[in-house]
């Protein structure tokens, strides 16, 4: 152990010659403790709260999806695509087809993104995990049936034990528009409603199921789809993507998991670091305490220095004594609020300390701590510890 090194634990254990020294040395450190437990902990839940939003959405989508470059719908034919239907690394194939319509009910109308589905997902879709009423089922022999997202059933009055059928409206593609009475040139289909799933608040206000059948009949389609989900086997994805991309060519996009909502994620981060930096700011402001009680240290110390620098102490020895005795008060604190948080994070995810308020998927609060986060609240609490044990040493 270096000499200053030595002297920088001895000024920091040792008892000063004011209390008020020792006490504001002590804020210092446990507002250090406070602050990176705190990081710990809320970046921690927001990783949680984030894996869910990230389940929900696997379940809603595939691995991998097909759609057009240009353009809303395309026919799946071609090498490409009889090639996805053989490889061994594709678990299965479905067709859908999306698009923005208009519903009514009761008297009630509201907007609606319907999808259809062909009988591969309508058997596999992993939805069905997400059923909070009725039966999970596209068909009930040969009348077709829906299945609603539960903010869109709620809007709508829908429900699963009603008798009365949803109607699905859009205008035609190829009739022409009638200035006189334009409602003659809608279409409309009508379905019963069987089952209500609810998978996230985004998606459960606007989503609604359907036979891919009746949508096509609804949108005038024979063969076209909106796109193509492909499921692939376990660690298999990356590789099946670049195959696809280069077999389908520039006029399709196979987009992963994290490409067909990258809006999400992408916001998802940016609020994580907003998160960050406002607890690292706290922190910041926390430490200032840690500047003080070393400022008045200097003070008191003038005598040793003084000492030391008869004994042939350079000033850069003398600083970096003093350097050193802050940050280690910066890495003490910072030491207790690494356990602490990282303990209160296990006892969370292992008992669910804190419960959710309200009905809501999970009883608790969610918790995921990533080495990524303990390793940035480390670099950003040294960081201020740092800066604040240099700015007071600097003019010695």
């Amino acid at each position: 152990m270096s000499l200053p090194l030595k002297i920088a634990f001895r000024y920091l254990f040792a008892k000063k010659s004011y209390n008020v020294i020792n006490m504001i040395s002590g804020i210092g450190a446990a507002g250090m403790a406070i602050g990176t437990a705190a990081l710990i902990i809320i970046l921690s839940v927001f990783n949680g709260f984030n894996a869910l939003v990230a389940g929900s959405l696997a379940d809603a989508g595939a691995d991998l999806t097909v759609r057009p470059a240009s353009g809303k719908v395309f026919v799946p034919e071609g090498p490409a695509f009889d090639w996805a239907l053989e490889a061994d690394e594709i678990v299965r194939l479905s067709s859908t087809l999306e698009e923005q319509v208009f519903l009514s009910y009761e008297g009630r109308q509201s907007l609606a993104r319907v999808k259809g589905l062909d009988s591969v997902a309508e058997e596999e879709s992993q939805l069905q995990e997400h059923l909070i009423d009725g039966t999970w089922a596209l068909h009930k022999g040969s009348l077709p049936q829906a299945i609603a997202g539960s903010g869109l059933a709620y809007s709508l009055g829908l429900n699963p034990r009603f008798v009365t059928p949803l109607q699905i409206h859009y205008p035609s593609r190829t009739a022409a528009v009638s200035l006189s009475n334009p409602a003659a040139s809608l279409r409309s289909v009508k379905v019963q409603t069987s089952g209500v799933v609810s998978v996230n608040a985004e998606l459960d206000a606007k989503l609604l199921l359907v036979p891919i059948e009746v949508l096509r009949d609804l949108l005038e389609y024979e063969k076209e789809v909106s796109a193509v989900e492909v499921w692939t086997a376990p660690g298999s994805t990356e590789a099946v993507q670049k195959v696809l991309a280069e077999r389908l060519g520039p006029g399709f996009k196979v987009l992963n998991r994290y490409e067909q909502d990258a809006s999400l994620y992408r916001m998802m981060r940016y609020e994580k670091l907003a998160i960050y930096l406002i607890l690292i700011f706290v922190v910041l402001l926390v430490a200032f305490n840690i500047y003080s009680s070393l400022k008045m240290l200097v003070i008191e110390k003038e005598g040793d220095r003084e000492t030391l620098r008869s004994l042939g102490a350079s000033h850069g020895l003398i600083r970096r004594i003093f350097v050193l005795e802050g940050f280690l008060t910066c890495l003490l604190g910072m030491g207790i609020g690494l356990v602490l948080g990282c303990l209160l994070v296990w006892l969370q995810g292992r008992f669910g300390l804190v419960p959710m308020p309200g009905n809501f998927i999970v009883n608790a609060y969610p918790v995921e701590l990533h080495l990524s986060d303990v390793l940035l609240t480390v670099a950003g609490v040294s960081l201020i510890g740092l800066l604040m044990a240099f700015i007071p040493s600097r003019k010695l």
